[in-house]
């Protein structure tokens, strides 16, 4: 229980592996109590485990839009405030663009923007009767440039970023800061898995990284940190490559 205490409560979604397992990890590392909510209870255990008494695992899936509200108001009641919203968790597919069948489609688009802006909207309220927050989206180098067989996860990232802009400025006023990164490429079971079996999409990765390597999670999480706290308090509508120069890299 940490209601009335001195930690800010933070929110990161998909926060049992990869990308969010590690924002949470430098958020706990800073004091922040940091709620994890993933679908794995395995993966969301062993991060409790490891992350000890500032970290509370939630199991939930998110494309089920219908547990959304319920889910924050618990939140709330139990925890008394929601400072800061990380939008990590997400689903991509690699697949030829005329292979792809509108269920298919829809499933990434479902969990990777209507979930984000279902539970957004859910935080917001609270944010609003708080009169502060800060929302981060996790975007991708999928929206920066065109990447071959990926074309719902690259939608779906596009839209991330058009919503983060719009929200920063409706909100901004209202105290709530929203900002967003794009992660380059990072080593994570996700990329690991998608760029060892297509050796000819590794190569061109790292031959237009002008870094020369993979980023690390703890990349993002830095970069999460930084806009999360009040060091960034001027900071709101950004997208934020954190990515070696990938996306201005030839």
């Amino acid at each position: 229980m940490v209601k009335d205490t001195q930690h800010k409560i933070a929110i990161v979604t998909g926060g049992g592996s990869g990308i969010g397992h590690a924002i949470a990890e430098k958020f706990v590392k800073e004091k922040i109590f940091t709620i994890i909510i993933g679908r794995d209870d395995k993966k969301l255990n062993a991060a409790k485990e490891k992350f000890g008494e500032l970290c509370s695992p939630i199991i939930c899936d998110l494309s089920n839009l219908s547990l959304i509200p319920k889910l924050v108001k618990d939140i709330i009641d139990k925890y008394g405030r929601i400072d800061i919203l990380v939008n990590n968790a997400g689903i991509n597919m690699k697949k030829e663009f005329v292979d792809v069948t509108d269920e298919e489609f829809q499933r990434i688009i479902q969990t990777n923007i209507t979930a984000v802006f279902a539970l957004s909207r859910e935080v917001v309220k609270q944010m609003l009767v708080q009169g502060d927050g800060s929302i981060i989206n996790i975007s991708s180098m999928a929206s920066q440039y065109g990447l071959p067989k990926v074309i719902a996860y690259t939608a779906s990232k596009s839209a991330i970023e058009g919503m983060t802009r719009a929200m920063a400025v409706e909100l901004s006023p209202k105290g709530i800061r929203v900002n967003c990164i794009a992660p380059g490429f990072i080593t994570t079971d996700m990329s690991t898995k998608a760029l060892n079996g297509d050796p000819e999409r590794k190569q061109k990765v790292m031959s237009r990284t002008p870094m020369g390597y993979m980023g690390d999670p703890s990349d993002i999480a830095n970069a999460a940190l930084y806009l999360a706290n009040g060091e960034a308090k001027y900071i709101t509508g950004i997208v934020l490559p954190v990515d070696g120069g990938n996306s201005i890299g030839f």
